[in-house]
């Protein structure tokens, strides 16, 4: 049996994924992200897979539907039967990834039982660069690693962030920071803000290499010949391991 396969069977044990075709799966996502689930239809995958590629080659602010819809050749209306508008989109977009890597720190530590090492491996895949998942054919998740660093931010400064707050648009990143919360919990109990380190670590993790691209005077990171995101590892998990043991 390929390890493919194997890899395949052991993920469809965990909550948040069903298998859709023999070697593709779906990411269970909050019904109010859409319209209509465009995992769930080939135009809807189109629109996903595309908007991706739009979003990381134009920026948000550049990217409209009306461009969507003249790139997939397809009318601007049905767009909106997926998505109500392109901000919604983004937010989709957003906490699939936060779904798809709490699917993979899942499958990555589940046969370790130390707090510790599941918590290096958490930092590890969120500080790490972003490969090509085959179980998810529509998603180039190495664009949206980048989309993630350029504008994740978007999707919650905004007005009507409580209101999009109270129908669980963030439940995504809430998920995996308080999976990872419990891992600090486990490891210092009497530690005083698991959930604040947690998210400040989950935005960390991406502003770092933002900076390092583009405000390169704000950190430290990629200034060396090491891996930039080899040395984002390390600073992240300096600072959590630091701190929790500094509470003691």
């Amino acid at each position: 049996m390929s390890r493919l396969v194997l890899q395949l069977l052991m993920i469809v044990l965990l909550s948040k994924i069903e298998v859709v075709i023999m070697t593709a799966l779906k990411l269970h996502m909050n019904n109010n992200l859409y319209v209509r689930d465009p995992q769930d239809t080939e135009l809807g995958r189109k629109i996903l897979e595309v908007s991706i590629e739009m979003i990381d080659e134009l920026g948000f602010e550049k990217f409209t539907f009306r461009k969507l819809a003249a790139r997939i050749e397809s009318a601007e209306p049905s767009i909106y039967r997926y998505f109500e508008n392109k901000h919604r989109l983004l937010v989709y977009l957003i906490a699939w990834y936060w779904n798809w890597l709490e699917y993979r720190i899942d499958f990555s530590t589940q046969n370790i039982t130390e707090p510790g090492e599941k918590l290096k491996i958490a930092i590890e895949l969120l500080a790490q660069r972003k490969p090509k998942d085959p179980l998810f054919a529509s998603i180039d998740e190495a664009a949206l690693y980048r989309i993630v660093i350029a504008e994740s931010d978007k999707t919650y400064l905004t007005k009507q962030v409580d209101d999009d707050n109270k129908e669980g648009l963030f439940l995504g990143f809430k998920s995996l920071c308080k999976k990872i919360a419990g891992y600090v919990q486990l490891i210092n109990p009497k530690y005083e803000f698991p959930h604040t380190l947690v998210s400040t670590l989950m935005q960390m993790a991406h502003q770092q290499l933002f900076f390092s691209d583009h405000l390169p005077s704000l950190t430290e990171i990629g200034k060396t010949s090491e891996n930039k995101y080899e040395m984002n590892k390390r600073f992240l998990t300096d600072m959590v391991f630091k701190t929790i043991d500094a509470s003691e």
